[in-house]
């Protein structure tokens, strides 16, 4: 057999062998080679690990390199047709964050007879990896080799057709699921119920789950996600309430899915409420929790909340600080975001990221600060060495169009090195509009006709620009264009005013946390 894989890369692991192998070896190491003390070629080719011995090195892997080294010594060892031995190699490329299914597929295409373990790991793993096609095809050929599918093949398989957003395939699984008597398995069930989530099928989904006797916290969270998912916040709350008084403790995330449902609605006493039944838990002191109470009171426009929670924050990242940045900066603070900002360097609390200049951008675009918005841009592209992304080209175009340099935002357009999309074309209109600058408005319209030909918002604001120079018979040509292509002008925005919450959820009718207090 030709083994085109094998490799022995070094390695910065120190792992001491004298307990484990004394009569063999003086020592054992990773250091350049997984068995370095032997002295000569001969010496070496005589080394055999046992099974044992290769496990605990196993053990001792943290990387690709040093699980591909291993593998090296398992077929030097003559173990890589043992399954328990070759299996783990899979199950890290498949599992690991570190792993890489390519060499999964080159380690297991090696194997002589492979058992249903194997089959499902590597549905597993790419299921994981978002190569639901490669998890089907695996599938094919399992049952082509004689292996029925179990629970666990059930279930990676169920993800892989969510991810391929088909419910035909899904419901293909879910009749295999029904023919094995698997339908009701706990993982099974919560993969169907997920499933049926991912494309959008949430009546059949809550069905499945509303069959569930008692369901568990799983279950809740797979339910609740998936009503959240498909825009019923409404619905994806009431449930959370449910769960909160079938006596079900909600861990990280529930807590996270539910306060985004309040985020989407804008529900602040919900998000409130849901914030006093983590205060006192074990839930208080983790940064994504505390991470999506800030982005909860900032969407809600409760920045002072969130600004609030923020400086009480012990464990603070890089997620923190842009979440509240970006609040700051939404909210028209744009110097306060700025402060924030200076604040991360002087004893390098936090590295800036991408997110964390697009929410720099974005309050120098609100305070009106056009050169501070050319130094920063400048600075991350030169001293950060970030790459500017359409987002934050949108935000400099804006910034420059606010302050009237409108040329000069197109200029930005023109040598920006990706395709320029609707929305920065219709920053550039407006500005176009705003400043009296109908030829290079024109020159907008043009590449937004493109783009999105039958947006009403892009002919309103062009014949308002003819209107402001004067040019009357450019806006009949306009509002024509418009009749004739069948193009309204869409229905105007709408907001409300949370008077009422127990008219939109029934969450508050909720006086205090039943779970509030535990540790």
């Amino acid at each position: 057999m030709t083994i085109n894989y094998l490799c022995r890369p070094k390695s910065n692991i120190k792992i001491p062998f004298c307990s484990l192998a004394k009569a063999k070896f003086n020592s054992y190491s990773f250091s350049s080679n997984l068995a370095t003390k032997a002295t000569t070629p001969k010496e070496k080719s005589k080394i055999t690990l046992k099974e044992s011995d290769l496990m605990y090195l196993f053990k001792k892997c943290s990387n690709a390199r040093d699980v591909t080294q291993l593998h090296a010594q398992i077929i030097r060892s003559g173990q890589n047709q043992t399954l328990f031995v070759v299996g783990k190699i899979i199950v890290f490329c498949a599992v690991s964050e570190q792993g890489d299914m390519g060499y999964a597929a080159s380690v297991f295409e090696n194997i002589e007879s492979p058992d249903g373990f194997l089959w499902n790991t590597m549905i597993r793993g790419f299921s994981k990896n978002c190569k639901p096609v490669k998890a089907l095809e695996y599938y094919k050929i399992m049952q082509e080799n004689g292996f029925l599918s179990d629970n666990f093949t059930l279930s990676f398989l169920l993800k892989a057709c969510g991810q391929l957003g088909s419910v035909f395939l899904g419901q293909q699984m879910h009749c295999s699921a029904l023919k094995h008597g698997l339908d009701s398995h706990e993982f099974v069930r919560s993969a169907l119920i997920h499933m049926y989530g991912m494309v959008t099928d949430i009546e059949t989904a809550s069905q499945l789950f509303e069959e569930i006797p008692e369901p568990e916290l799983v279950a809740w969270n797979i339910i609740i996600d998936c009503h959240v998912g498909c825009g019923k916040y409404k619905e994806a709350l009431n449930l959370f309430l449910r769960m909160f008084t079938s006596g079900i403790e909600p861990d990280e995330a529930t807590i996270l899915v539910t306060l985004s449902a309040c985020s989407a609605l804008g529900a602040l006493d919900s998000g409130r409420w849901v914030h006093s039944c983590v205060d006192g838990t074990r839930l208080n002191g983790i940064t994504a929790v505390s991470n999506s109470l800030i982005n909860m009171y900032a969407k809600c426009g409760a920045v002072e909340e969130a600004f609030e929670l923020f400086n009480k924050m012990k464990g603070k990242n890089i997620i923190s600080w842009n979440t509240m940045i970006l609040a700051l900066a939404t909210h028209g603070h744009a110097k306060e975001a700025l402060a924030l900002f200076e604040k991360m360097f002087p004893d390098n609390l936090e590295r800036p990221d991408d997110v964390t200049f697009l929410g720099v951008l974005c309050a120098c675009s609100h305070g009106g600060m056009v050169d501070e918005g050319r130094r920063y841009f400048d600075i991350m592209c030169k001293e950060y060495h970030i790459k500017p992304t359409i987002r934050h080209y949108g935000c400099m175009v804006d910034i420059l169009s606010r302050a009237g340099f409108v040329e000069e935002a197109y200029q930005l357009i023109r040598r920006m090195p990706m395709e320029s999309n609707a929305i920065v074309w219709r920053t550039q209109l407006a500005a176009c509009q705003l400043h009296g600058k109908v030829e290079l408005g024109e020159k907008a319209w043009r590449y937004l006709s493109e783009l999105e030909p039958d947006h009403s918002s892009d002919y309103v604001v062009l014949a308002n620009m003819y209107a402001s120079a004067g040019q009357w018979n450019e806006v009949q040509r306009v509002r024509k264009s418009m009749q004739d292509m069948g193009i309204q002008k869409s229905e105007p925005g709408k907001s409300f005013i949370g008077t009422d919450l127990d008219k939109r959820s029934d969450l508050g009718s909720v006086e205090t946390c039943p779970h509030q207090g535990r540790q």
